[in-house]
């Protein structure tokens, strides 16, 4: 039975958007297109266009005006009523060559002209309420709101012309548009489709949650994952896609499952972002989506609780179902039942079932980051080996360890006594300290938060790439905002370590050793942190260390006891 036309209509009826410009006009746009001011989009700009331009995000033709931002923050609801629940924007700095009523270029980060945009509107966003709105709360632990802090204050909205879609030299014969995965999954000849969101390997209770999902809609199985942005830390996606590539070869019908990559940009938005993942699906040609517990969701916020509930995204799914024209598949925690060797729902469980279960958290924690190879009862082999390839055992691994504090609470000298200890120890370890960061990296810098906030992201870029090769990063900055720092944190990923020198203000002023706070006193130097700018101490930080009653030697000793439990550093 073929897949009926209906299905591959948009959630909302008429045909999928298509922003591309003909072959046949590209040189003239093109040139066209270097003629204009243009600008640099960020990768996230970058995803959101290219599906925009294929139709991935039917019926929205764009990036959103004013109005359509606020019906989807108030209502979810575009102005003409359509459902979408997810603001997609083009936040950009203002300059003078930008206004409304002129065409600009949108350029990769390489320079390279992506498309034209007609700019007709230009206008003001609130962060705050996007937060609350959008996302629940205002709290930089959600990586989207910490994001948030770095975007243009402008956003722009208008006709977009695509010339061109990111490049992407990766994995490319499993790169699909909508309009080819609805080709392809119309040739297997079954009525309904049951795609998957997934932004993590997929391991023994995955294959299990998605063969029982296609079976119970007799239909096919869309193993969609996400390919673009995903939660700072995840695995990365070349690792995953060959976790999925080994597991739809070798243990999945060949005539019941798909396997295609799909270069969205998350939002971590829970119920929300759940609703859109099944929008999206839709057009893709999916009928049917797998909701699992806590879809989408970021972990906890700055008090330890949940963003979203476990089930929120299943209730919103199940809740405008008809409306977008996709069913959610639910499914509850999944566990291994011993004596039988399979898994099962934990609320179709027999009375005594011996049962076994990882979280993901422990997966990352537990295993991955400790080296240590996952359980047969959970994970293929063949994805046990891809991902002890990928992860190597912690002595190996990178750690960003980041010192923050005001000035004079004893950062650079307990980071002094930390470097040689760890050298002493074997480890490789590169030193990024505020002052010496500006004579070089930050060279020309002023002191405005916007600056402040550049010179930390600077550090924060050369961090992640220290840590992402395997080495040992010793970061120490005052950077004073909660957001900038959570933006590092999302930036290295795994092995960020926040130190925070709570040393009291007043120790810091009697110390002086440069004079600054006197300085700022008397006003002669504005906007210093601590006397007439914030300095916002760390929520969770994962040390706090007092420079008071204890030597620089013995804070850098207990750090790097503290590494040498958790393997980072091998014991004598």
């Amino acid at each position: 039975m073929a897949i009926e036309k209906s299905m591959l209509i948009t959630p909302y009826g008429g045909e999928l958007v298509n922003l591309l410009v003909p072959a046949d006009e590209f040189e003239e746009k093109h040139a066209y297109a270097n003629t204009l001011p243009s600008i640099q989009i960020s990768a996230r700009a970058e995803c959101d266009l290219e599906l925009l331009a294929v139709g991935a995000f039917s019926p929205l033709k764009g990036f959103m005006g004013k109005d359509d931002l606020q019906g989807v923050l108030d209502n979810m609801r575009l102005t003409d009523g359509t459902l979408f629940p997810m603001p997609i924007t083009l936040p950009v700095d203002p300059t003078d060559d930008i206004k409304e009523g002129i065409d600009i270029a949108l350029r990769d980060s390489k320079n390279n002209i992506l498309a034209i945009l007609s700019v007709e509107e230009m206008y003001e966003w609130d962060l705050e309420e996007i937060a609350v709105k959008a996302f629940g709360k205002n709290d930089t632990k959600h990586p989207i709101v910490a994001e948030m802090h770095r975007w243009g204050k402008v956003n722009l909205a208008g006709a977009l012309q695509v010339l061109q879609l990111p490049l992407h030299l990766d994995f490319a014969d499993i790169r699909r548009t909508p309009a080819e995965t609805r080709a392809e999954l119309e040739s297997y000849g079954h009525a309904n489709v049951v795609a998957f969101q997934t932004r993590n390997p997929l391991h023994r209770v995955h294959e299990a949650l998605t063969k029982r999902a296609a079976e119970s809609i007799d239909g096919v199985l869309l193993l969609h994952p996400v390919v673009g942005m995903t939660k700072p830390g995840d695995v990365d996606h070349y690792t995953r896609v060959r976790v999925y590539k080994t597991l739809i070869d070798n243990y999945y019908e060949v005539d019941r499952s798909l396997l295609s990559l799909l270069p969205l940009a998350m939002r971590m938005g829970g119920p929300r972002e759940a609703l859109w993942h099944a929008i999206i699906r839709r057009n893709y040609g999916a009928n049917h989506l797998i909701v699992g517990r806590d879809h989408a969701g970021p972990g906890k916020d700055s008090n330890g609780d949940p963003f979203y509930g476990p089930y929120d995204a299943q209730d919103m799914v199940n809740e405008y179902a008809d409306e977008v024209g996709v069913k959610p598949v639910p499914f509850t925690e999944m566990v291994y039942m011993e004596d039988e060797d399979r898994y099962e729902e934990t609320s179709k469980l027999p009375e005594g079932a011996k049962i076994r279960k990882i979280s993901g958290t422990q997966v990352r924690e537990d295993y991955l980051a400790k080296g240590v190879p996952l359980p047969a009862w959970f994970s293929r082999p063949e994805v046990a080996n891809i991902l002890a390839e990928s992860f190597p055992p912690p002595h190996r691994q990178g750690v960003c360890l980041w010192f923050t504090g005001l000035s004079g609470s004893g950062k650079s000298t307990v980071a002094e006594h930390l470097l040689n200890q760890l050298l002493e120890k074997g480890r490789n370890v590169t030193i990024l300290d505020g002052d010496v960061v500006r004579t070089h990296l930050s060279k020309g810098l002023g002191f405005s938060k916007e600056d402040r906030d550049t010179n930390i992201r600077r550090i924060g870029f050369v961090a992640s790439e220290i840590v992402r090769h395997g080495g040992v990063v010793v970061c120490a900055a005052i950077s004073p905002y909660r957001a900038t720092r959570e933006n590092v944190r999302n930036m290295v990923g795994n092995g960020f370590m926040e130190i925070h020198m709570a040393t009291p203000l007043e120790v810091c002023e009697e110390r002086d050793v440069k004079g600054l706070y006197a300085k700022a006193r008397r006003g002669e130097i504005k906007g210093f942190t601590g006397i007439d700018d914030p300095y916002e101490e760390p929520l969770n930080p994962e040390f706090t260390l007092s420079s008071e009653s204890i030597t620089p030697e013995e804070n850098a000793k207990a750090i790097v006891d503290k590494l040498t439990e958790l393997g980072y550093v091998l014991a004598d």
